[in-house]
């Protein structure tokens, strides 16, 4: 357990710092957006291209992890909305609080962090699970957000904006080119492969200080509208994603392998590992964009960040006795 919590810390560290920079105006609130944007749009794709080239294509089309990953993901959508919704939460918030309670913050944390704790066999996993939430949770969950006040109509053409926001995501795109290099058995030229790697290795440090940044932005700015979400409707979320969640895709892990189909033990601890970790921060962006109580949703991803730094190293520690 000491050997996790010694992995583990930096990670958490360099989220506080950027929290902490934050709150104290060392790092302006202006400046946020453009880490953001070094991330999303240079550092972590180059990163993701670098693992999905030099990971064997056929752990980056695993079958039975999509089915675990995707069907754990759908029931935790559909369970967050049912017992959420009340005379103070509608479709619109309801539904960003199943997509903060099922999308972890695979891209800013889990890629790190996993490989660090397990390896390259996280990879596989980590870039489907990845590409499942960015393609198809995410925009489930802005269609059933959108059913408050147009209906079917209104869904159909959230789901068309959620989808054209994929497409104009860069990481889905570095991970299709990164799986096709790995068919193709490509290999970049020398100087582009140098400056490919600089920028990859820039996304772990900066990412996880962009997470603590993001988090102290929503916590300082959400809520003025509205105001302070009652506990009972954060706690529940915050104990769905880092309980219910996990249990549930170790459950359906199991139960795949016992019904026989090909997923080994690493790739049930990666899943496991993955359902472990605390909200995506992103959501809080996209909640603020389409009109839902950021307030709320940034309280769970905070909540959810902070008690993960205890919660991950135990789930990490347990789930070692699996491999």
């Amino acid at each position: 357990m000491l050997q996790i919590f010694l992995v583990t810390i930096p990670f958490f560290a360099l989220v506080a710092a950027g929290y902490v920079a934050a709150r104290i105006r060392v790092l302006p609130l202006e400046a946020i957006p453009g880490l953001n944007a070094f991330v999303l749009y240079f550092a972590l794709p180059c990163m993701l291209y670098r693992f999905g080239a030099n990971t064997p294509i056929a752990q980056l089309l695993d079958g039975s992890v999509a089915l675990v990953w995707g069907a754990c993901a759908l029931v935790t959508v559909a369970a967050v909305v049912a017992f959420s919704r009340n005379e103070r939460i509608g479709w619109n918030d309801a539904s960003f609080g199943a997509l903060v309670a099922a999308f972890p913050n695979t891209g800013f944390m889990g890629v790190p962090l996993l490989t660090a704790i397990l390896g390259a066999q996280a990879v596989g996993p980590v870039i489907i699970s990845m590409t499942f939430d960015m393609v198809l949770t995410t925009s489930l969950c802005i269609a059933l957000s959108r059913l408050d006040a147009a209906g079917t109509h209104g869904a159909a053409q959230a789901m068309r904006k959620a989808l054209g926001g994929v497409l104009r995501n860069p990481m889905p795109w570095a991970i299709l080119m990164g799986t096709l290099a790995s068919a193709a058995s490509y290999k970049l030229p020398g100087p582009v492969e140098k400056t490919v790697a600089m920028l990859g290795d820039a996304a772990s440090p900066v990412a996880l200080f962009t997470i603590g940044a993001v988090l102290a932005r929503s916590a300082m700015l959400a809520g003025q509208a509205r105001g302070r979400a009652p506990l009972g409707d954060v706690l529940p979320v915050v104990l769905v994603k880092l309980v219910v969640h996990p249990l549930l895709v170790l459950a359906t892990a199991l139960a795949v392998r016992a019904m026989g189909m090909p997923l080994g033990l690493g790739a049930c601890v990666t899943l496991v590992l993955m359902a472990a970790l605390p909200s995506a921060s992103n959501v809080s962006m996209l909640a603020e964009r389409f009109g839902a109580d950021n307030g709320r949703i940034a309280r769970i991803i905070l909540w959810t960040t902070v008690a993960a730094f205890f919660s991950f190293p135990l789930v990490a520690g347990w789930t070692g006795h699996l491999r």
